[in-house]
């Protein structure tokens, strides 16, 4: 490089000689530039042993520190074998635009009652005992292979995996664990796949909960038929009601297999239910509770739904109401409206009758005015029509009519020839079918029977499959008090 040095100010003196001249200079200009460049980037990288050994210092103090918070990092979740193996669901408002749910990994059992929990008893022999009636801190929720942390709400995915497995469509499941311990509250709605309004009252309800406010857990299941509802259709794929097939079984039909995935994976770790539903083939509900009023927990748990007329309604085998009582869950139905229609005055009423709930059980509170209480039907009955034609109604959902009175009109578009569909009862209309085409023998009206308590229906197919036998049958006490009036 020195030569090159040296040989430049000559160079340079020949300034004056010809241009073919100065390009020969070009090459050697350029490759001196090229070294000197050279030698200072490696001049740059060159660090002073005292300060490399400062920087490997501190790189030992880093490590340091790394450690020590890997040290005091939160303890296990109690039952989690491993931690990689059970993610911690993120925390979301529930109130913003999210993606699509995707499948959640292996699925846990239902998380053990807070007082089996390991840690519950962590104080020492100088603390005093903490009373059994002191609250203590709500823990994480293991569900559906996620964590949920205390005061978190967040959205997970089940699947029942009995579809072709690249076409796979999990079912969105939003959670809410609450900052203090409680009961956990589920609803499922969509069931029948067609039966809209229990939909977009879950959403209503759940996205307007404070976790941090919230008591206990609250799990949504808003879609439960997810193929039933792109088709809007009210059956399986296979033509089956999949309220008929619960708990369910493993090995059996695609709705059995369904609704036993549902029920163990969902369910089991309900301590109440409300499955949400509405009228069926073309029929619509007054905003009422089904319950099977001869069981005193769900008895009790029906005073809660303000403004909501209650139905004494044993249920069916292979429902799910029926089947969560019969596994030691306090359920109950909420019917609201009609299928295949959203029906805001319905989902409005629906949505303040669950708050209620939620301040009546100590679980969120919210300032709340309480309605004019409703009364309970213990017995019920469907009247049918006689003749066939066109029904046109004369009352509405909530009306008292008078035994004799007038309920609606089945006129014959041929002859013209009318038909009138009269009360053999008093009571109040909680179901009716809409003004449509009917045939001899269509359940047109659902009456409310006021009777005292002790007037229980033995049997009932309120929510039977096919609504013309949605009657409660009444023959057992055919005089006295709980006569027909």
């Amino acid at each position: 490089m020195f030569k090159y040095l040296r040989s430049l100010p000559n160079s340079l003196g020949r300034i004056n000689t010809p241009l073919h001249d100065l390009f020969k200079l070009l090459p050697k200009f350029l490759a001196l530039m090229l070294l000197l460049l050279t030698n200072i980037a490696y001049a740059a990288t060159q660090v002073p042993l005292g300060e490399k050994e400062g920087r490997d210092i501190k790189t030992k103090e880093l490590d340091s520190i790394v450690q020590n918070i890997s040290a005091t990092a939160p303890p296990k979740v109690s039952g989690e074998k491993n931690d990689s193996a059970t993610p911690v669901a993120p925390s979301v408002d529930l109130k913003e635009i999210a993606p699509a749910p995707v499948p959640t990994p292996e699925l846990m059992p239902p998380s053990p009652p807070q007082s089996e929990q390991p840690g519950s008893t962590t104080s020492t022999k100088d603390e005093p005992a903490i009373p059994k009636t002191k609250a203590v801190a709500q823990a994480p929720f293991v569900f559906l292979g996620s964590i949920v942390p205390p005061a978190t709400a967040t959205r997970l995915a089940w699947s029942p995996k009995v579809t072709i497995a690249g076409l796979t469509t999990p079912t969105p499941v939003l959670v809410i664990n609450g900052k203090n311990p409680g009961d956990t509250l589920c609803m499922t709605a969509a069931i029948h796949g067609d039966e809209l309004n229990g939909v977009e009252i879950i959403r209503r309800v759940m996205y307007d909960i404070d976790p941090k406010k919230l008591t206990g857990k609250i799990i949504g299941v808003p879609i439960v038929n997810i193929k039933g509802f792109q088709r809007g259709s009210r059956y399986l794929s296979d033509r089956r009601d999949l309220n008929r097939n619960f708990p369910g079984d493993a090995k059996g039909s695609l709705a059995a297999r369904i609704a036993h995935s549902l029920f163990n994976e969902v369910i089991a770790h309900c301590d109440a239910l409300i499955d949400l539903h509405t009228g069926s083939l073309r029929r619509t509900n007054l905003l009422q509770v089904r319950a099977d009023m001869s069981n005193p927990d769900v008895m009790k748990f029906t005073e809660g739904f303000d403004e909501t007329v209650v139905v004494h309604s044993p249920g069916e085998p292979g429902m799910l109401r029926q089947a969560a009582v019969d596994a030691g869950i306090v359920a109950i139905t909420l019917e609201a409206g009609e299928s295949l229609r959203l029906q805001e005055k319905q989902v409005k009423l629906a949505v303040k009758s669950i708050n209620s709930l939620l301040q009546r059980e100590n679980m969120y509170s919210r300032m709340f005015s309480w309605g004019t209480p409703e009364p309970t039907y213990y017995r019920s009955q469907w009247i049918r029509a006689n003749k066939g034609g066109i029904l046109f109604s004369h009352i509405g959902l909530g009306d008292f009519i008078k035994k004799g009175g007038a309920l609606g009109t089945v006129t014959d578009p041929i002859t013209n020839e009318s038909s009138e569909i009269t009360s053999p009862i008093a009571g109040r209309v909680i179901g009716m079918a809409v003004n449509q085409v009917v045939m001899p023998g269509f359940a047109a009206y659902h009456l409310g029977i006021e009777t005292p308590e002790n007037c229980l229906a033995t049997t009932d197919d309120n929510e039977s499959t096919v609504p013309e036998s949605e009657s409660v049958k009444l023959q057992t006490i055919p005089t006295g008090e709980c006569a027909r009036k």
